[in-house]
């Protein structure tokens, strides 16, 4: 019998790839993390997912013994799972924050370059005493908090670091951090490990009399719309990046996949920014003029003012003004108008899909000059730093 045509042959339908997403979901960084696997997918593969929440103390779920599947993506801090997980012969990506699987490529967000952007964020605001609030016994945590006391010495700022026992319970906790901060010399500046400890630093000073931000002001991490707006003082926090982070462990995945098999390294995305609300919405410089020239400038610096603003704002002389900006924060005052100019300017390149000439209009800034002074600030043009700190999507 002659053959058919191949044009009228059936097609055969090459099966789709199984891939494993075990996860602990209960928070918005690791929703989001789903959100940029999602992307990445959907865009990229043609993966047939199956998505399974675990608990940090969960008992490793019995279908993942039997699991038949070509990859998997791991998420938390349960180490039942990855102990079961390491012992697979399949591509595997870790995304534990405390890298439980260090013979796997591992993801995550850069600790050392959220404490970096946490001290420029308090000593541009003239802060010199600092806090730090984290938790014990979690790898990220303290990394955090190593990381913003190195960087705070090097400046020649102080940082008291809180470390609760454990097994300490909530509300004595709270006692306890009230205690840590009554003793801090104030203004003080806490960086805390996430949102949640942020939370519970302002219920500690609001029960104990401590006022946020006059006295002390907090700054979380994560930016977790719905901790951050309930707090009885809405939080200022650090915005990360955890799309690209799982947009990352996605394009890792496919491609060892596909045959290549990259080394077992860490790749680590940086976080954004951060927003400002409430409980740092205060400004510990010496000055009170300067502190309200910097307020003026933060509120109104993608409207297109310029020093001559400022001064209408806050009388002065333009030489007094140099100066104090000078001698307090060693820049000038059209440096951080620039500044935070180009702050907002970084949010809009990786929250929004605007295009660059778009958001040089928003942030008051002519296109080309704007792309020139981005380039020499961060090292990229706005179009390279959307694509390299950007999900690719």
């Amino acid at each position: 019998m002659p053959l058919s045509p191949a044009s009228q042959r059936p097609s055969i339908k090459r099966p789709r790839s199984k891939i494993g997403l075990l996860f602990e979901s209960t928070n918005s960084y690791a929703r989001e993390l789903l959100r940029g696997i999602g992307e990445f997918a959907l865009s990229h593969t043609d993966w047939q997912i199956h998505h399974s929440e675990i608990g940090a103390r969960e008992k490793e779920p019995d279908w993942l013994r039997q699991w038949d599947g070509a990859g998997l993506i791991v998420r938390g801090e349960n180490r039942a799972v990855a102990k079961c997980v390491a012992s697979f012969q399949i591509p595997v990506v870790d995304l534990t924050p405390s890298r439980l699987l260090p013979r796997v490529p591992w993801v995550k967000s850069d600790d050392r370059q959220i404490a970096a952007m946490a001290v420029d964020y308090f000593w541009e605001r003239g802060y010199r005493s600092y806090g730090y609030c984290g938790l014990r016994g979690f790898r990220w945590s303290e990394q955090r908090g190593q990381w913003f006391f190195k960087l705070l010495e090097r400046k020649g700022g102080r940082c008291d670091m809180f470390e609760a026992p454990e097994g300490i319970a909530g509300d004595m906790q709270a006692d306890l951090i009230a205690t840590w901060v009554e003793q801090l010399p104030k203004p003080v500046a806490i960086f805390t490990c996430f949102d949640s400890r942020a939370r519970q630093v302002v219920d500690a000073c609001q029960a104990h009399g401590i006022s946020v931000p006059e006295e002390v002001a907090v700054l979380g991490v994560d930016n977790d719309d719905v901790i951050c707006s309930l707090s009885p003082v809405p939080l200022s926090s650090v915005i990360l990046n955890p799309k690209k982070v799982g947009w990352e462990a996605a394009a890792l995945l496919a491609q060892m996949l596909s045959g290549n098999h990259p080394a077992p390294t860490e790749q680590l995305i940086p976080p954004i920014g951060i927003v400002t609300r409430q409980s740092t919405d205060v400004l510990a410089v010496g000055a009170p003029q300067i502190a309200q020239a910097l307020r003026y400038i933060r509120e109104n610096a993608t409207t297109g003012i310029g020093v001559k603003h400022v001064l209408e704002a806050c009388p002065m002389s333009r030489r007094s003004l140099e100066q104090k900006f000078r001698e307090l924060l060693n820049k000038t005052p059209h440096d951080e108008i620039l500044r935070v100019q180009l702050e907002h300017a970084k949010t809009l390149l990786l929250g929004t899909t605007l295009r660059v000439g778009e958001i040089a209009e928003r942030v008051s800034l002519e296109n080309a000059y704007f792309s020139a002074v981005f380039k020499r600030q961060t090292g990229f043009t706005p179009r390279e730093f959307r694509i390299h700190f950007g999900t690719g999507s």
